[in-house]
């Protein structure tokens, strides 16, 4: 049965990994089961600490996936025009995958500040912002799959 439970959780580390960069799919989360998969076997046994901090890391991550692009574009000089652009290209850019959720939060944001009556340069910032926003996110959600595939292979090593 460890053994099952192995493979399983090695196949969530490889999907979790890969959904860091494909939308559709929740890196972090999948990444965190294959982890408690490994628990459950007798080659691993985390404590309740770790499990509920990475736990609160993933549900933090989660949420702040969504805000980090609107945060990008207001910290870029965006407007509110921009920042609600932003959100409503986030969620428009869902039914568009894979390019939505790339392009949408810029669009969304460039359209938002063009419709709030800013310049194109001025838009453009905002949209960019709220573009390397998206990557900032994807990054951590990288950083955190990543470490999470290192607890799990140094604890079966």
């Amino acid at each position: 049965m460890d053994i099952l439970l192995i493979i399983l959780g090695a196949i969530c580390m490889i999907i979790g990994l890969a959904g860091c960069i494909l939308p559709m799919i929740p890196g972090p989360p999948v990444a965190y089961a294959g982890l408690l998969l490994l628990h459950f076997t007798e080659k691993a046994q985390f404590t309740t600490a770790q499990l509920l901090t990475w736990l609160f890391i993933i549900i933090l991550l989660q949420v702040l996936d969504y805000f980090i692009p609107m945060l990008g574009s207001k910290y870029s000089g965006g407007s509110r025009w921009g920042t609600r652009g932003c959100l409503i290209g986030t969620v428009a850019g869902l039914f568009f995958m894979p390019w939505g959720i790339i392009l949408g939060p810029f669009l969304g944001a460039f359209l938002g500040e063009l419709l709030g009556g800013r310049k194109t340069g001025q838009a453009l910032k905002s949209g960019l912002g709220s573009l390397f926003g998206f990557l900032f996110g994807t990054v951590l959600k990288c950083i955190v799959c990543g470490y999470f595939i290192w607890q799990f292979v140094g604890t079966l090593i």
